[in-house]
């Protein structure tokens, strides 16, 4: 029943345009709508910022911090910076967002110092945030509730013995019961770390960019269009369609929706309401989570955005042929383009 009604259904704001003017129109009148499903939104708190460690490995600078993100709740941040800066040097800093698995932003900032982790880097190329540093940026990280650090299935009468529930969904339902979402708390979050990192001595506050695989890619995407600040970003494997990764996969949860949104928009609509800043997509031609043909109408529909408003130079794609995974090979010189030509 529910994958009929996804499959006949029309999102209020699908984009059918083909002029600059008629993106814009298209653009402030979806926009305000899309962000609302997002329910009410976290104040933001001073960051009570606290270094915890600072150390070298592998040609980086590597810090750990411990933030204040919203009332009631800190946060570990990473920074990961390149060694031998000059005092006065600021470099264009990307928020490098982690996806769903039991580690969270650990393996995106190059932690590989258990087999568990090298593994988990290996299987998804996922150490982005410690890639993109060595290739000159500051790259930073937080855990999203319920990952890594802040996963409460860790404690040890929360165990997935004692108690089977998916947090993701447990979480927005606490949420949506308090008015707001899992998905406005978690850019909330992202927007404290991306204030205290602003303040960073090495940092360049007007050249900021974002990037995340999977459920990282979700937030790659909400982090943008939450953000002004963002000028460039890579979602990689987040595009598809509604009605086939989540109504007739179920490859979706509850960090990743808010109420209503499907009725406005389908995911190229939304990846399409970033334009006209920059994006790379990455889509692996054998990713077994957003299938790849479902996954290149999406890209299709967004390239048809993004003429429409006049912005095709800006939109890219990494099609690779791996799985589930960063591609890594367009991202260092599309970040160098957008954040620091």
């Amino acid at each position: 029943m529910f994958l009929a009604l996804a499959r006949e259904h029309k999102p209020t704001w699908q984009f059918t345009g083909k002029t600059v003017a008629q993106f814009r129109t298209w653009k402030k009148k979806a926009i305000p709508e899309v962000l609302a499903t997002l329910g009410d939104a976290i104040p933001s708190v001073k960051p009570n910022a606290k270094l915890l460690a600072e150390w070298e490995h592998k040609g980086l600078l590597r810090q750990r911090w411990i933030i204040d993100v919203q009332k009631h709740l800190s946060a570990t941040l990473l920074v990961n910076l390149p060694k031998g800066l000059k005092k006065n040097e600021k470099l264009p800093a990307i928020l490098c967002c982690h996806g769903h698995g039991p580690y969270g932003k650990e393996p995106v900032m190059g932690n590989d110092s258990s087999p568990e982790l090298a593994d988990n880097i290996k299987l998804h190329n996922y150490n982005y945030g410690e890639v993109m540093a060595q290739r000159g940026f500051c790259t930073y990280a937080i855990d999203w509730i319920g990952f890594g650090e802040r996963n409460d299935g860790n404690r040890p009468h929360y165990s997935k013995a004692n108690f089977a529930r998916d947090w993701c969904n447990l979480y927005y339902l606490h949420a949506t019961m308090l008015g707001t979402t899992s998905l406005a708390i978690n850019v909330a979050h992202g927007k404290a770390a991306t204030d205290f990192v602003c303040t960073l001595p090495n940092v360049d506050k007007n050249r900021l960019g974002v990037m995340g695989l999977s459920g990282g890619g979700t937030m790659s995407l909400w982090m943008t269009l939450c953000d002004e600040r963002v000028k460039a970003s890579e979602i990689i494997c987040y595009s598809d369609l509604f009605e086939a990764f989540g109504f007739h996969n179920f490859n979706y949860c509850g960090m990743q929706v808010a109420p209503g949104l499907y009725k406005l928009v389908d995911l190229p609509d939304l990846q399409g309401l970033v334009a006209p800043r920059p994006l790379l997509i990455t889509i692996g031609a054998n990713d077994t989570c957003f299938k790849v043909d479902t996954a290149m109408e999406c890209y299709n529909r967004l390239t048809r955005i993004y003429k429409a408003a006049g912005a095709s130079d800006k939109l890219e794609l990494d099609l690779h042929p791996g799985r589930h995974a960063w591609g890594g090979v367009k991202p260092e010189a599309f970040f160098t383009k957008h954040l620091k030509g």
